[in-house]
């Protein structure tokens, strides 16, 4: 149990500087203290921005800072193995971005080390704190869709215009895990355990169907919730436009909601609809820190763990399986 959580980030970038950089601060009981990039010009500056005492260019001076007592990975997935261990074996506590690694395996590696070492292990999937989410998840459990049925995700994507440009991490396996799949219905797939609970077996297809690039563009997928609910889903990033549509159906009613933006549907069989939208925080993840720093502080917990970000990948290897022949 920690009095005061001091954080210190590896990899401050692009997703630190809004989504939770500044969570850190803001959070009750919690202070960043050190920011470290392999660039050290630009840790110096994203410290100087930020007003964060502390810099550095190496990963492992950070981690044995003594004023640093918890660690944020925030660096492309195909790092987040190996410096959650380091984190485990200097005792300290680990939140690490998500998805949480490349594969299913490096994630049971990363609950071992934690889980040997004593430290708790969190994953950035920062949507189970949010207010749009915890209503639906409340609506769920009241009962007003009745039995729930199964749940359809269709999220379409235009093609990245290929202009010759490097291509970011995103879409380069060795560092994601996969393309933009991996990123981005990661996010969906999470919430929908958070939502419904763990899902059980799965069967997924994925092409290249464009031929630009090395990665997949288009998945499908049915699989089955442990609880019995069954699920179905088209992720596409070769479409004419974009789209983002969740339905969760039950036998009174259902929710439609996007996974990225903050509009809401709920319809009921007497015939009653409710549209609204829900705003998400200045700092997204600033919610789901701060369970992560209460349950840090021995007053409260976390719904995003090492074991429920293991899920997600598993569920993504199931699907991905055959294209990258695992």
């Amino acid at each position: 149990m920690l009095e005061k959580v001091r954080w210190g980030i590896i990899g401050c970038g692009d997703v630190t500087e809004v989504k939770s950089g500044p969570a850190l601060q803001k959070v009750a009981g919690s202070e960043l203290v050190a920011v470290m990039r392999r660039n050290g010009h630009l840790a110096e500056d994203y410290a100087r921005r930020h007003g964060v005492a502390k810099w550095y260019d190496d990963a492992n001076a950070l981690i044995h800072d003594p004023d640093v007592n918890a660690i944020y990975v925030a660096t492309p997935p195909g790092f987040h193995h190996e410096y959650v261990l380091m984190a485990a074996k200097a005792g300290k506590p680990v939140y690490v971005e998500k998805p949480m690694a490349r594969n299913h395996g490096e994630c049971l590696e990363m609950i071992a080390a934690c889980e040997e070492a004593g430290v708790p292990l969190f994953v950035a999937y920062y949507r189970r704190g949010l207010p749009k989410f915890v209503q639906i998840k409340e609506l769920l459990e009241s009962g007003v869709l009745g039995e729930i049925r199964f749940v359809n995700t269709t999220y379409l994507q235009m093609l990245r215009e290929d202009q010759g440009q490097d291509l970011p991490w995103r879409l380069q396996p060795e560092l994601s895990g996969g393309g933009l799949f991996v990123d981005l219905a990661s996010h969906t797939l999470d919430i929908l355990d958070y939502l419904l609970g763990p899902i059980g077996e799965v069967k997924g297809f994925a092409r290249n169907q464009s031929g630009q690039l090395q990665v997949e563009d288009i998945v499908t997928t049915a699989y089955a919730f442990e609880s019995g609910v069954m699920g179905m889903g088209v992720w596409s990033f070769n479409s004419f436009k974009r789209s983002d549509v969740n339905e969760i159906v039950g036998s009174l009613g259902k929710v439609t909601f996007s996974t990225f933006g903050g509009d809401l549907r709920v319809e009921t069989a007497d015939g009653h609809v409710e549209e609204f939208t829900i705003p998400n925080p200045a700092h997204v993840q600033q919610p789901l820190i701060g369970m992560v720093v209460d349950e840090l502080r021995g007053v409260g917990k976390s719904p995003s763990t090492g074991r429920t970000g293991a899920r997600t990948n598993r569920v993504m290897d199931e699907m991905l399986r055959d294209f990258y022949r695992q």
